[in-house]
């Protein structure tokens, strides 16, 4: 979906396995994934380091709406135990030398509640993340009841991967607005002006990743 050749700082993919199909992928000390699950289910077995001596591991299964963030220095394996769609984010992980690295991170959207956004009751943000220095990302889901909007137009220095899980609008992306709806997927750079407009039967969602709690790098 997206990747640096693009320009994007990330590696954005969506994956369909089938059933009893999986992926693995061994820790490398750099590289942190964000795994969500769109639809069906799967079981996602981590590997962490243990002082040294080998590892251990641990199994987490994870149904429609779960998602996984880890750390460079977590392996995994994740096997669909139905026919699964997956969204997979790969980012360069941005260390600080003050904050330790975050540990593996595992939960369901359903878990997380809904924000109203700007006093608006039609619009609400999940933060699937939480706001602390050692994530150098977020990983948010807004939700819009038809006719509800973003209440103005943004442009800031982050970046943006955003899925459409559900529903569809009208996006503002630069200087024109473009229709969206389920399963489509923008990047958007640094300092695009954006905004967002529900207008089908159903409420849109979306699931959008964004650089946070680090320096501008130059």
């Amino acid at each position: 979906l997206a990747a640096p050749v693009l320009g994007a700082g990330f590696a954005e993919y969506r994956i369909e396995l089938d059933a009893g199909n999986a992926g693995n992928h061994a820790a490398d000390e750099e590289i942190e994934h964000f795994l969500y699950l769109v639809d069906g289910e799967g079981e996602l077995t981590l590997a962490t380091a243990s002082g040294g001596s080998g590892g251990r591991e641990s199994t987490s299964k994870l149904a429609a709406g779960g998602y996984a963030l880890l750390p460079p220095s977590a392996g995994y394996r994740f096997e669909a135990r139905s026919d699964c769609i997956v969204l997979l984010l790969r980012k360069r992980y941005e260390r600080l030398p003050t904050t330790a690295e975050y540990a593996p991170l595992i939960a369901a959207e359903q878990t997380v509640p809904g924000e109203v956004y700007m006093g608006d009751g039609g619009a609400l943000l999940q933060s699937l993340i939480p706001d602390d220095l050692a994530y150098d990302m977020a990983m948010n889901i807004f939700t819009f009841q038809s006719g509800h909007s973003l209440p103005v137009t943004e442009t800031h220095v982050m970046e943006h991967g955003l899925y459409v899980l559900q529903g569809k609008g009208v996006y503002f992306l630069d200087d024109r607005w473009m229709e969206v709806q389920a399963s489509d997927f923008i990047w958007m750079g640094p300092y695009c002006p954006q905004s967002y407009y529900a207008t089908g039967p159903q409420p849109t969602r979306y699931l959008y990743y964004k650089n946070v709690n680090r320096e501008i790098p130059l």
